[in-house]
């Protein structure tokens, strides 16, 4: 590759190799530069052969997280064909999704530096690639044709793994919270069944509480009216004026009445001290 640089005032070639001894080699003839010029068009050529490689450091990169994506994305795939289902386990679906997150945000955070970095050096190498003002020599492939053919295509790897990362981390996220409304809609109705049952217990409870107090006043009119029993007979024994088989007949409505308001005294008095 090569070109007239500078505008003519000089010509550069390379074939942007690595030979046996490590180091690339580039070829310049001076025709008229001067020593700050060519100080400044040698500077830019070697600034651009390094970011050229520092930018090529990202296709591994993408080249080894690619087939891990592309799992991912099936994975992913197969979770949301499930989720369309009505029998689909949510929990253990949002298993899945938090796993695939998990390792989508791994993913992202080992590799985007990278594909940062690698679009910033790609960025320099265009920027000097545009200050070397090349000119075509006949029958010679330009640097910057070079470059369009085999780097670019590489950043463009970069760009696309990159890009379906970050794709799929919003498609995972839009999983997630698709499964954690569904999660909260099951829980609800589980919940609002809890409630019904509870519900129904304290109807049953309640009733069952009638039916006890119900018999506790029957108990308590039944012992109260003894007691009136053995207090007749002992006033009648004393030689009161009193009919011992009349008066404890006559007090069960009586003590009947009293036990009923004092029920509900205590009712009313357990009710006011209850927490709202």
């Amino acid at each position: 590759m090569g070109a007239e640089i500078g505008d003519g005032a000089a010509s550069a070639f390379t074939d942007f190799r690595v030979h046996s001894d490590g180091f690339g080699r580039f070829l310049v003839y001076d025709r008229g530069m001067s020593r700050f010029q060519s100080g400044r068009m040698l500077q830019r050529l070697f600034e651009l052969e390094t970011y050229r490689m520092m930018a090529l450091l990202a296709l591994p990169v993408a080249r080894d997280f690619s087939p891990r994506l592309s799992r991912m994305e099936r994975e992913l795939a197969e979770v949301t064909a499930t989720i369309a289902r009505q029998d689909a386990d949510e929990p253990t679906l949002l298993d899945r999704v938090t796993q695939l997150a998990a390792e989508a945000e791994s993913v992202v955070a080992a590799s985007q530096y990278r594909f940062g970095a690698a679009r910033a050096y790609h960025a320099l190498v265009k920027s000097r690639i545009a200050e070397l003002r090349e000119r075509r020599l006949a029958g010679t492939q330009t640097i910057d044709e070079f470059m369009a053919r085999r780097l670019a295509p590489a950043m463009a790897t970069c760009d696309s793994v990159a890009a379906r990362l970050v794709d799929f981390s919003e498609r995972v996220g839009r999983a997630s919270r698709l499964l954690s409304t569904r999660v909260d809609i099951v829980r609800e109705k589980q919940n609002q069944a809890l409630l019904a049952s509870m519900n129904r217990r304290a109807r049953l409870q309640l009733r069952l509480q009638q039916t006890v107090e119900g018999l506790s006043i029957a108990a308590i009119t039944y012992y109260a009216v003894g007691l009136v029993g053995y207090a007749i007979k002992a006033a009648k024994a004393g030689g009161a004026p009193v009919t011992a088989d009349l008066l404890p007949g006559a007090s069960i409505p009586v003590v009947a009445l009293a036990a009923w308001l004092g029920m509900r005294a205590v009712r009313r008095n357990l009710g006011k001290h209850e927490p709202e």
